[in-house]
């Protein structure tokens, strides 16, 4: 059989919330906090191990030589094309992509690297070597579908258990078929999860979950890129070099107010579809579960106020949207206190927000401006909100507590305490408002129809028809938003992207 294609694929089969638990929120951030505390083991809960970048001047010669290390060895291996011939910008990429692999494979290019010395820790192939498979030291643990019913014990433990006995949740994939190149999921690990700054090593766990989550909702392979460097300059240069390697490219986990920097300099100068996650796809989510919440509790976009409990990339882009809906009470804060204009701790991107939001300018806390909200949005850190917070807000409180793992209050506690309606990140409870929901089929239709731009009018549209999918007879406080694993939802996103 001759192989022309590879495809990035999961080793474990979503299929229920369970499932998704596991492999993705909350139960993936054991193996992020494991990593952290020891990178080492991050050969142990991810495919790293198995894993070889192929680095070539040309997309179509690394792709043949990804193959026959896939074919003949077993090998995880994927291919990258470098537009520079430059040393330095090898060096660059080369030293940074270090999180994500195991080894890196440089023999179709020795005469330009031949000379030059990297800064990694995993082995470098810069010419011909008698037994591969030593050399790169791989191992593979690939399974075609990882049985759940293995597992025992709690969710964190059973994500632990996966990881380390199935080598991570994806694997590459041989095809008889040419493939579209992958969507690359590119991390500086600066803002994982809830997990704050954890490096790109420990963010991988987080990334293979979301290549699962792109290929299973939405078929479309993407391939994880976890950074060592921090620095958005080189963030921007390493996925410039590297563009001709994907259909697109999805920021994920960066800091703000860096993560703008990036996303605004890439959508400038990159030739594919660049789309922060963090940002946008919560942004739709959030706004189509907020579109049904309002109905349910008898409110109005335009007449409620709402209150953010965080100020960073994700906080800022569902306040944008938001304000697209028509609000217009919105106060935001953060570790420091209510955002407002001209406040010493602002950022460029506070600033900004700040021309649209907390007219009055309130300086108080999070506790004193809660009072009398009609709406809470969290997307900052655990257990910042208590039973007196919700209890001060307006009659059928809104709270959607969305830091993950750990909410800023969890569901079931904002709801004994008097939320109308309680939602969270998670998918062990009620109401899960992830960017699962979104990024798989966005990412389908941008490709599909080969959008270059994703505009406010799109993520509208996109929230509007999320929303939609609930229908009236089934609204209910404890069902606002479709389930992840709902098959219509990819397919819903994807036709909207072109509306």
């Amino acid at each position: 059989m001759k192989y022309n294609g590879i495809k990035i694929v999961s080793k474990v089969e979503v299929k229920d919330k369970d499932a998704l638990a596991i492999v993705y929120t909350p139960g993936v951030a054991a193996s992020c906090l494991k990593i952290k505390d020891n990178p080492e083991a991050s050969y142990d809960y991810t495919n790293r191990e198995n894993s070889v970048a192929v680095i070539s001047f040309n997309y179509e010669k690394s792709l043949e030589r990804a193959i026959f290390l896939k074919s003949t060895l077993g090998i995880d291996a994927y291919p990258f094309e470098i537009s520079s011939q430059d040393e330095d910008k090898i060096k660059l990429v080369v030293d940074n992509i270090e999180p994500s692999f195991g080894a890196v494979d440089l023999s179709l290019i020795e005469e330009n690297v031949k000379n030059i010395n990297f800064d990694v820790k995993i082995p470098v192939l810069k010419g011909t070597v008698e037994n591969l498979k030593e050399f790169f030291l791989c191992v593979s643990k690939n399974l075609f579908m990882f049985n759940f019913n293995m597992l025992e014990g709690s969710i964190n433990e059973k994500s632990l258990q996966l990881r380390r006995m199935a080598g991570g949740v994806i694997e590459v994939q041989l095809t008889e078929e040419k493939q579209p190149k992958p969507v690359g999921i590119v991390s500086d690990g600066s803002a994982v999860l809830g997990l704050g700054d954890i490096g790109g090593s420990a963010g991988l766990p987080v990334m293979e979950g979301k290549a699962v989550l792109f290929q299973q909702l939405g078929d479309v392979s993407a391939l994880p890129l976890c950074l060592k460097t921090q620095n958005p300059d080189e963030i921007i240069e390493i996925v410039l070099l590297l563009q001709n390697s994907f259909s697109g490219i999805n920021l994920e986990d960066i800091k703000a107010p860096r993560c703008f920097e990036v996303e605004n300099k890439l959508i400038e100068t990159a030739d594919i579809p660049i789309f922060h996650d963090d940002q946008h796809g919560t942004a739709v989510v959030v706004v189509a579960a907020l579109l049904n919440a309002l109905h349910l509790a008898g409110k109005k976009t335009e007449n409620v106020k709402i209150v953010f409990s965080g100020a960073g990339a994700a906080a800022i882009a569902v306040c944008k949207l938001i304000l697209a809906m028509g609000a217009n009470n919105i106060i935001m804060f953060d570790k420091d206190g209510a955002i407002y204009k001209g406040r010493i701790q602002n950022n460029f991107a506070h600033d900004e927000i700040s021309d649209y939001t907390n007219k009055n300018s309130f300086k108080g806390t999070l506790k004193e401006g809660i009072k009398n909200a009609d709406v809470f949005i969290g997307l900052s850190a655990p257990n910042l909100v208590d039973e007196e917070m919700i209890k001060s807000m307006a009659k059928n409180p809104i709270v959607f507590a969305l830091a993950n793992p750990t909410p800023e209050i969890m569901p079931d506690l904002a709801k004994k305490y008097g939320a109308y309606i309680s939602a969270s990140g998670r998918s062990d409870f009620p109401n899960q408002i992830n960017n699962s929901l979104v990024f798989p089929g966005l990412f389908n239709g941008i490709l599909k129809y080969n959008v270059k731009k994703i505009t406010t009018q799109i993520k509208l549209n996109c929230a509007i028809a999320l929303a939609s999918l609930v229908k009236e007879n089934e609204l209910s406080v404890d069902y606002i938003i479709p389930d992840a694993l709902d098959s219509r939802v990819s397919e819903t996103i994807s036709e909207n992207v072109i509306l």
